[in-house]
């Protein structure tokens, strides 16, 4: 077992899953603390990274596209410092950091966890009941009932709707946006065959958001909430999860279908899937600019000639 107690929280590792303490120190944000411990299963990660920093690091799990409701919904809109797949390390927690990245890459090598998207959720999403407040509005929800009461600024085609009741089986979608410059964020409660689309400040599902206040990151738990107990997006028309694949960092151009290890010879294919994890690795380092052009070339150079010498 593996375990990092830093004062950003705490990560454990047990060979089947990243179980996650956040910690409870002041600047923690409050979205990871309302979000509380919680338990990552290995099948959903896609791999695990640790950034150098001038004063210790930062720790990063990178989760299977659609494996987590809150990151799905989301869309890697959440600042950094509340996403809770990022851990600070001190500088004294360096080495501690570095075996724990080392045993959880070993584990995912080990048991072949593939880092394409996922069919299903594989997290089950924020506890409910919860209650989140925007701008112009309040939303509940209880794990069946999405319920929204305006506040007194909402606007006057809001407030001619009245309060708003939504069951999960009249929903389609739930949509959760933060504000980018001029414009507001939303969270936004989509009814089925619904298709107009209004601005969140008169929209009657929509609760209007601005900026990322620690106070208002509650919304993006409970839109989580919802999206985990709605079908999941690959289910839809068209697959759009599975549609996404080549977004997967570094598919290697190398070997299209494996050229295959002779049927007489089952160890070169499991060298061959642990050499193709290794590239997508290295694009990674590259890409975060971890390795430099020649370090990334040298190195995959000698990774494509085991391809073709078998080890």
């Amino acid at each position: 077992m593996a375990e990092l107690m830093v004062r950003d929280g705490t990560w454990t590792f047990d060979g089947d899953a990243v179980r996650i303490v956040p910690g409870r120190e002041r600047g923690v944000h409050k979205l990871r603390q309302d979000l509380g411990e919680f338990t990552v299963p290995l099948a959903a990660l896609a791999g695990i990274a640790l950034e150098p920093g001038r004063k210790g690091g930062r720790l990063r799990l990178r989760l299977r596209e659609g494996a987590d409701p809150l990151l799905q919904v989301t869309g890697g809109g959440l600042p950094d410092e509340a996403n809770p797949y990022r851990l600070t390390v001190d500088a004294g927690r360096v080495e501690v950091a570095e075996y724990f990245v080392d045993t959880v890459r070993q584990a995912l090598m080990l048991e072949q966890i593939p880092d394409g998207p996922a069919d299903r959720y594989l997290l089950p999403g924020p506890s409910v009941p919860l209650s989140a407040a925007g701008v112009d509005g309040v939303a509940t929800f209880d794990g069946e009932r999405v319920h929204l009461e305006w506040r007194w600024n909402t606007s006057e085609t809001k407030r001619d709707w009245g309060p708003r009741n939504f069951t999960l089986g009249a929903l389609e979608a739930v949509e959760w946006r933060a504000a980018a410059g001029l414009e507001s964020g939303y969270l936004r409660f989509r009814p089925r065959g619904a298709t107009e689309r209004l601005k969140p400040e008169h929209d009657p599902n929509s609760i209007e958001l601005w900026g990322f206040k620690k106070e208002s990151g509650t919304t993006a738990l409970l839109a989580a909430a919802v999206a985990a107990r709605l079908p999941h997006p690959s289910a839809g028309a068209g697959k759009a999860l599975p549609a996404a694949a080549p977004a997967v960092p570094l598919t290697p151009a190398a070997p299209p279908a494996p050229a295959a290890p002779r049927a007489s010879a089952p160890a070169p294919a499991e060298d061959h899937d642990a050499l193709l994890r290794r590239l997508r690795e290295l694009g990674e380092l590259h890409r975060d600019g971890i390795l430099t052009e020649e370090e990334f070339t040298a190195t995959k150079t000698a990774v494509l000639r085991r391809f073709h010498t078998g080890g």
